[in-house]
């Protein structure tokens, strides 16, 4: 991705941090990737960290749904509906094989809320916000065409729209491919320790480097917390009181054959009116999400509970009872905590999804939000820390979202050509080219080639396999096991690249398939 991810690259590392840095940006999600192309794109000379690996927390254990916020019309929430349609567009247009369209279909059940009408009036109120109009009903029969498998006592009719999704992790590492061509720096494994001051203002931090445990100490004009859920941690240090209210949703990955859908189904949970969602996703089913105040504490991955498990089967009982789905045809579960302001609502489904800005002793706290809005909170993000940058000076008009992808030359379908593109954009052929005999094949089950685990062992900055197979690809929550049945193709294609000796690999692995079943499979069963 960059030339400083290249192995070896380490080296040079203290050189770098020496840097006179104008923004230093403390996250490497996809707030704190949105900020640091921002602001590279723009001639500010930006740094960011990360204490895990890009995407760690909440970034890649999202819905993966890049949405316009159409439940919260109903909570009078229109400024926010619009900015996130607006960007909802921008994304499908500007990053086309990443962002991608998916039609959703609600069932229109006999005493089911919310009613036909209801349900009609938000979406002409979305289209209208989206400058487009859709067809948005149909009739039972065509309804269950459309949907199969869906049940079928009380069915009236369904009513149909259209949100968009995406790789969500792999949306954070284009978001960091783009800033790295403008000169921004990106950094995993490396921990924000202590914040510098210079007086009582912020202007800096000690960083300490999780691969050999050495402490540098950067300043740099601005430092930007964009740690998300955690932001409460770093806040702390400036003298800020807690604010935020992690909310963990977790999710389950089906077998695409086993509950086949055209489009996502979407549903209101019959226990308590919440809304869930199943739909096609790189191959797989996703089926989410709950939405429950995360008690367990931050230090730790996330993961679901027996409660929530239930919950989720609970609502694909009741959508898809023909199918009678269990426990044994879940591949994977998976579990993200939301970096939610804390607004005092009894529910959690209630909380406020906006972002906020605070500055605190020099500290700009950036926290809250929703994936699709990425470039808006980053773009609010600088026009906060702007006065504290003396000379410098822009109007943060929006930009394209991303420089347009060059044409490919390879054997492949157009649409593995476009999700090529779209992923990786100017190393999309760097990647092809890479490739060895067999390699850009699709790995069954999913829809990723061989060819890029290639890739990310190369360029990509992996230091640990759960990098490579939760982050880079996602064949952790595609592949029964976490993948385990093709560790050895796994190893043949990445060991060498990431120039790791057998007693190194060994021992990520073991780590990767303890944290898999640990964090990623089944929970036990309650007592």
């Amino acid at each position: 991705m960059s030339a400083h991810w290249q192995n070896g690259w380490h080296t040079t590392l203290p050189l770098l941090l020496a840097r006179e840095w104008d923004l230093l940006i403390i996250g490497g999600g996809i707030t704190g990737a949105g900020i640091l192309l921002e602001a590279s794109r723009r001639g500010l000379k930006a740094l960011l960290v990360e204490q895990r690996d890009f995407a760690w927390g909440t970034s890649s254990r999202s819905s993966k749904l890049v949405h316009g916020g159409l439940r919260y019309l109903k909570e009078g929430r229109i400024g926010l509906t619009r900015e996130s349609v607006h960007e909802r567009d921008a994304l499908l247009a500007g990053a086309a094989g990443l962002v991608e369209p998916q039609s959703f279909a609600f069932g229109d059940y006999v005493g089911r809320k919310p009613g036909r009408k209801t349900f009609l009036l938000g979406l002409a109120m979305y289209d209208f916000l989206a400058g487009k109009r859709e067809r948005h009903y149909v009739d039972d029969g065509e309804f269950s065409m459309m949907t199969p498998n869906a049940a079928r006592a009380g069915l009236q009719g369904g009513m149909l729209y259209t949100d968009a999704k995406t790789d969500d992790a792999r949306l954070v590492l284009r978001v960091l491919q783009e800033a790295q061509a403008h000169g921004g720096v990106a950094i995993n494994y490396m921990a924000a320790r202590e914040l510098l001051r210079s007086g009582p203002t912020v202007n800096g931090a000690v960083l300490l480097d999780g691969r050999d445990g050495a402490t540098h100490d950067v300043r740099a004009r601005v430092v930007i917390n964009a740690t998300g859920a955690w932001a409460d941690g770093l806040r702390a240090q400036a003298g800020g009181a807690p604010r935020l209210r992690p909310l963990r949703g977790s999710h389950l990955v089906l077998p695409a054959w086993r509950l086949p859908l055209a489009q996502a189904v979407s549903l209101m949970h019959p226990a308590d009116g919440r809304p869930v969602f199943a739909f096609p996703w790189e191959g797989v089913t996703l089926v989410g999400t709950t939405d429950v105040d995360h008690g367990a504490g931050l230090a730790s991955e996330a993961a679901i509970t027996r409660a929530e498990l239930d919950y989720l089967m609970a609502a694909l009982h009741a959508q898809f009872p023909q199918l009678a789905l269990s426990e044994a045809d879940v591949i994977a579960t998976y579990a993200g905590v939301r970096p939610v302001i804390d607004s005092g609502a009894g529910d959690p489904s209630k909380a406020s999804r906006d972002h906020a800005v605070w500055l605190e002793d020099g500290l700009l706290t950036v926290t809250g939000g929703k994936l699709t809005t990425f470039r808006v909170i980053a773009l609010d993000a600088l026009r906060h820390a702007m006065p504290l940058l003396p000379g410098w000076r822009d109007d943060l008009a929006p930009c394209a979202v991303f420089a347009p992808s060059p044409s490919l030359v390879a054997p492949l379908r157009p649409a593995v050509v476009r999700r090529l593109r779209g992923r990786y954009g100017a190393h999309a052929q760097p990647l092809i080219d890479a490739a060895r005999a067999g390699e850009l094949e699709i790995i069954p089950g999913t829809e990723s080639l061989w060819a890029e685990l290639r890739w990310a062992a190369r360029t990509e900055a992996v230091q640990h396999l759960e990098d490579l197979l939760l982050r880079r690809t996602r064949l952790g929550l595609q592949l029964r096991g976490g993948g385990v049945r093709h560790m050895a193709r796994i190893r043949a294609i990445c060991q060498r690249e990431l120039e790791w000796d057998d007693a190194r690999w060994s021992a990520s692995e073991a780590a990767y398939l303890a944290l898999w079943q640990a964090h990623y499979g089944l929970p036990g069963k309650l007592p």
